[in-house]
């Protein structure tokens, strides 16, 4: 292991998804680039997540389990333990693809000018077959704030002086605490898209925020919009409501594509 090398660190934040937690843990284990610390932050599970941690400890950086304030409190604690030069994060029903942290560690040592780096995503089912393609396109703060994000949180990966300047993620926020720091990272630097390299997989379940919470989603986005001085004569405001008078048949969709 050649200590010059970009140390990444990796949280995952879990609560009660031992059906999915392992998988998503030996994806990890499984990257080939050398250094990465892995942490993992359970919000006190009673279903059998903490003796699935416990089978990789000794490969973990750090881990606990205790009750928390939800998903974003998880990452924070998370981030607040790592030391590394590049961070992650990868929920626990996701899953890396072979060769993702490398790519990324790659494209942002030969590429000092960028700040974040994501690339393509799969969606998979419970059973972890691929059901379709995350909708991945450039963007940039312009298009952030319209409403454009096409990012798929699973294969984003950033400098950790980033998170120093612009962190800790807003708690206040369920869904869109995501969306919030990028546009304060985009605000600050360069972010890149990697057309054509799939680094993860986004599992889509019955259980998931996707599935259950979605209009959670753009009301926060919206705040973000709104706080930031934006306008309600704006695009994001425009596809907010065409959301919602679609959202019928967009949440049929999804259903469509997990077959319930």
């Amino acid at each position: 292991m050649s200590s010059d090398q970009p140390l990444v660190s990796i949280v995952t934040p879990s609560f009660n998804q031992a059906r999915y937690l392992e998988a998503t843990i030996r994806s990890v284990l499984a990257q080939s680039y050398p250094r990465v610390e892995y942490i993992i932050v359970d919000g006190g599970s009673t279903d059998g997540s903490v003796e699935i941690v416990k089978k990789y400890q000794d490969k973990l950086a750090w881990w606990v389990s205790e009750k928390d304030k939800g998903q974003t409190d998880a990452i924070n604690k998370g981030f607040a333990q790592a030391k590394g030069d590049v961070l992650a994060w990868l929920n626990s029903d996701d899953m890396y693809e072979p060769g993702a942290v490398s790519a990324a560690v790659q494209y942002l040592s030969e590429h000092p000018e960028v700040g974040m780096v994501y690339a393509d995503c799969n969606y998979i089912n419970e059973a972890g077959r691929v059901i379709g393609k995350f909708p991945a396109a450039q963007t940039d703060l312009p298009r952030l704030r319209r409403g454009y994000v096409h990012i798929p949180q699973q294969t984003m990966f950033f400098r950790s002086s980033l998170w120093s300047e612009l962190g800790p993620l807003d708690p206040s926020f369920y869904f869109a605490m995501d969306y919030d720091l990028w546009t304060r990272i985009a605000a600050k630097t360069k972010i890149k898209y990697l057309q054509g390299q799939i680094w993860a997989n986004f599992r889509m379940h019955t259980a998931g925020k996707t599935i259950l919470a979605d209009d959670r989603c753009w009301p926060e986005m919206l705040r973000i919009h709104y706080r930031d001085g934006g306008s309600f004569f704006a695009p994001i405001v425009a596809k907010y409501y065409v959301r919602k008078i679609i959202a019928p048949f967009w949440n049929w969709r999804r259903r469509k594509m997990l077959k319930i």
